[in-house]
């Protein structure tokens, strides 16, 4: 059923590319990905795609990656990070730390890092792994409807069942255990919502107040805001999960992208803003 899935995702038509962003294949410290670059880039950002662990390749997610490229303009870095239930926990923590790692010494900075769904989880926990190393931090962090409690046992996910066509429960057990494979999730770096959060960069959360996922980006919210950590939530109503990338043309996707480039601008450095000396485009 899983190999069934990917066929599926894999077959559908990709929207129209997004014009004047040049997409290239990468491979960076061993790790595949995806970079697209539009003219003249100002930032980097590096983005973990969703799936539940087990769904998804970068090329997949190539045209919201385009659009954040272009609504940014910063060069977008797509990590084709290794499936479950081939390649359980941590294997897609690890490939997207070898990424991070060579992003911050190509750019001389850390990049900010975007995710969505188990994406935005691994966004969350790369940024605990990075404290524990005594690595630097991302500079920001940008969590779109993060799944981040692997317990999958928030009330929303019963409340908003009705709702949610694209999540679960049982899709979220079942990516669940085949991502974890017997390892526990009170692990912060496999439920990043349970870890400490003190040393978060400033953070943009996104969701939809009709997905299951609701409580995750609450609880995240709310343990930023007590650890003192700037964040800004942006929970919307009547949209599906992920709709920023689900829903390309529709002008809550728009407002999200622009909200997106806002905060990317406050933070950058000085010498990164618009109409400075853009950051020249990375290569492998």
């Amino acid at each position: 059923m899983l190999a069934a899935r990917r066929a599926t995702i894999a077959a559908l038509e990709p929207p129209a590319p997004t014009p004047e962003i040049r997409v290239l294949q990468a491979d960076w410290s061993g790790v595949r990905c995806v970079v697209c670059t539009p003219p003249e880039p100002r930032d980097v950002l590096l983005y973990l795609h969703g799936g539940g662990y087990r769904l998804g390749r970068a090329a997949e997610f190539t045209p919201f990656a385009a659009r954040l490229a272009a609504a940014t303009r910063a060069e977008v870095v797509v990590v084709d990070y290794r499936l479950a239930p081939e390649y359980p926990y941590p294997a897609a923590l690890h490939d997207t730390a070898s990424v991070y790692t060579r992003l911050v010494a190509a750019s001389k900075r850390p990049p900010i890092l975007v995710g969505d769904s188990a994406g935005g989880g691994l966004a969350a926990a790369l940024t605990i792994a990075t404290g524990r190393a005594g690595t630097a931090p991302p500079r920001g962090l940008v969590l779109i409807s993060a799944w981040l409690d692997l317990h999958c046992t928030a009330p929303s996910y019963r409340s908003r069942a009705a709702h949610d066509r694209m999540f679960s429960l049982a899709s979220a057990r079942e990516a669940a255990d085949q991502y974890l494979q017997g390892h526990h999730p009170d692990d912060p770096l496999a439920s990043p919502v349970l870890g400490d959060v003190t040393g978060f960069p400033p953070t943009l959360l996104f969701a939809s107040s009709d997905e299951v996922l609701l409580d995750d980006t609450i609880r995240m919210a709310s343990a930023l805001a007590q650890a003192r950590v700037p964040v800004a939530t942006r929970i919307m109503p009547g949209l599906p999960h992920t709709w920023p990338n689900v829903l390309p043309d529709h002008p809550d996707t728009t407002a999200a992208l622009r909200t997106i480039a806002h905060f990317v601008d406050g933070s950058s450095p000085p010498d990164a803003r618009p109409h400075a000396t853009p950051t020249p485009p990375l290569s492998p």
